[in-house]
């Protein structure tokens, strides 16, 4: 077996494409951070004051989204690390681990205080005065706009990248290999359809007179963050067990190494995402016959260095060189057309 790796020093283009890349999302993170932080504090005092149910589990919701803020930052910052004696991948899974732990602490932190604010509201319902209820309405004001402006950040940076990817914005939420962009963006969603069931929920109170509107906006708000938490959750444990990239990537270097004159059969192809812009590909292929072995290490080296080439975010890359039979040439032809099925239902699924 052959090995080839690429690092910044052999492509500095690419990384200073992922260095711009961070920095941008460090931004997106920051601002919403600070966005948090404000609205947490005029959430939590305020519904301190008045004994709203509805802002009480807003402000729940928002110290979730404080702290994963925080944990998303240092996702950044850890994942950049470079690769060492125990760690010879590198540090990209980082940002996976840290996503995870911010699913968690959404379901943790937001979905189970709301839902409890919710059955204490349902059971022992409080007046409030009218006083209150501007305060209430004040301070989702803010929330709204704060969170709002966030959320307009988050969606710039992923239209950014989905045209980058040639995606819709819906695609590039649901594919996006960054899981800090991403669950951003789902937090600030999630906060402003928070806000505004929060609204509903106060407003119903007033018009009604009973507390119980906002103990099921609470437990709106409950089910709404324990969704998310399972979707941010869900995504983030396929990426640290091991993801493939994405078919058409795998697609692309099935087509590279078909392309060798050298080579009769890629037997295998096996793809795992290292990080968010990095990978590793590990493929068994099958050479013509009348190569020497002599000539068995240059050619490795000038495949690798094209794949290196046209796929950049192959950072690790193993060429494992064997004799296939007729059974693994079948095995192969049936790995490769199940990759072609997948980009089809990509390319169906884009279009449509």
């Amino acid at each position: 077996m052959t090995k080839g790796r690429s690092g910044p020093a052999a492509d500095g283009g690419t990384a200073g494409a992922k260095k711009g890349d961070d920095g941008e999302t460090t931004g997106t993170v920051l601002i919403a951070l600070l966005a948090n932080v404000v609205i947490t504090l005029a959430k939590a005092v305020t519904g301190a004051l008045t004994a709203s149910p509805a802002l009480l589990a807003e402000a729940a919701h928002s110290v979730a989204d404080t702290l994963n803020e925080i944990f998303l930052l240092a996702s950044v910052r850890r994942s950049r690390r470079r690769a060492d004696a125990r760690h010879p991948f590198g540090y990209g899974k980082e940002r996976f681990f840290w996503a995870l732990l911010a699913a968690v602490g959404i379901f943790v932190t937001g979905g189970c205080f709301s839902f409890y604010q919710g059955v204490h509201a349902w059971i022992t319902p409080e007046k409030q005065s009218t006083t209150e209820f501007v305060a209430t309405y004040a301070v989702l004001g803010v929330s709204l706009v704060a969170e709002g402006s966030s959320l307009l950040r988050a969606v710039r940076h992923l239209k950014g990248r989905a045209r980058a990817h040639g995606r819709t914005l819906v695609r590039e939420v649901a594919r996006s290999e960054d899981p800090t962009v991403r669950t951003v963006f789902a937090e600030d969603a999630t906060a402003v359809l928070g806000v505004l069931l929060a609204a509903g929920g106060v407003l119903g109170h007033q018009l009604s007179g009973s507390q119980r509107w906002e103990a099921g906006a609470a437990f709106a708000i409950a089910v709404l963050l324990v969704l998310v938490a399972y979707g941010l959750g869900r995504a983030a444990r396929d990426q640290l067990v091991g993801q493939a990239v994405d078919p058409r990537q795998q697609q692309e270097a099935y087509g590279i190494l078909a392309e060798q004159p050298e080579i009769d059969t890629v037997t295998a192809l096996l793809t795992m995402r290292l990080g968010v812009d990095t990978a590793l590909l590990a493929a068994r292929v099958d050479l013509r016959e009348g190569i020497d072995s002599e000539r068995v290490e240059e050619v490795s080296v000038r495949i690798k260095d094209e794949l290196r080439r046209r796929c950049p975010a192959f950072d690790e890359i193993f060429l494992d060189i064997v004799d296939a039979d007729s059974a693994e040439r079948a095995r192969a032809r049936e790995r490769r057309q199940a990759v072609d099925r997948a980009v089809a239902r990509q390319d169906e699924a884009d279009d449509s």
